[in-house]
């Protein structure tokens, strides 16, 4: 089984696994929040190197809080500042074009809860991907040995994705485990290749 935390949209690295588990995926939103992770945080590509958005969330620094009860902080206009920064590193992209529309609404609509902003982004990138919305548990998960699961933020990574086309690779060194985004904007639906190309 592949056991995965829910994202803001999520890695290149976590989208691996998704895509390669394919029915062994399971999604655990049963799990506590886990701070400067995935679980708010997405990397993107701009002309000045990578730079990390994240959701601004209330009450972040307690202690072991449930993952489903993470409100969203709308205080700092988060929305505004990922869709600019967003527009401004991938406007010139391939397919900024063809898919920039079906991730709009993430910046408009106002979700309380982190969780709810996160299955809004899955849902977007596995309709892109076509491919299925992955079991979700709602109950924690205790892994077992043989078990992958890429909710410790401890456990490192050394992931390195199948190269791909990057907007500014005519001035940066490839940058091998950022956003899905990014490889969705660079690759389109071709980015499915890029991930199941890519090795775990």
């Amino acid at each position: 089984m592949i056991i995965l935390p829910s994202v803001y949209f999520g890695s290149v690295e976590y989208w691996t696994a998704l895509v390669k588990g394919k029915d062994d995926v399971v999604i655990d939103i049963g799990e506590n929040y886990v701070k400067r992770s995935e679980r708010n945080r997405t990397s993107i590509l701009t002309s000045g190197g990578v730079m990390q958005l994240s959701v601004q969330l209330a009450h972040a620094n307690r202690p072991r809080q449930p993952m489903r009860s993470m409100r969203i902080d709308y205080s700092k206009r988060w929305q505004h500042q990922h869709r600019v920064a967003m527009e401004s590193a991938y406007r010139s992209s391939p397919y900024y074009d063809y898919f920039a529309d079906r991730f709009e609404t993430l910046y408009t609509t106002h979700y309380d809860y982190l969780l709810d902003l996160n299955m809004a982004t899955l849902e977007r990138v596995c309709s892109l991907l076509k491919i299925d919305v992955p079991r979700i548990s709602e109950q924690y998960i205790s892994a077992s040995a043989e078990d992958i699961d890429l909710r410790d933020k401890k456990r490192g990574s050394t992931f390195t994705a199948e190269p791909y086309t990057q907007v500014f690779e005519d001035r940066m060194a490839f940058e091998p485990n950022l956003s899905i985004y990014d490889l969705v904007m660079c690759e389109g639906r071709e980015a499915i290749d890029v991930l199941l190309a890519s090795e775990l």
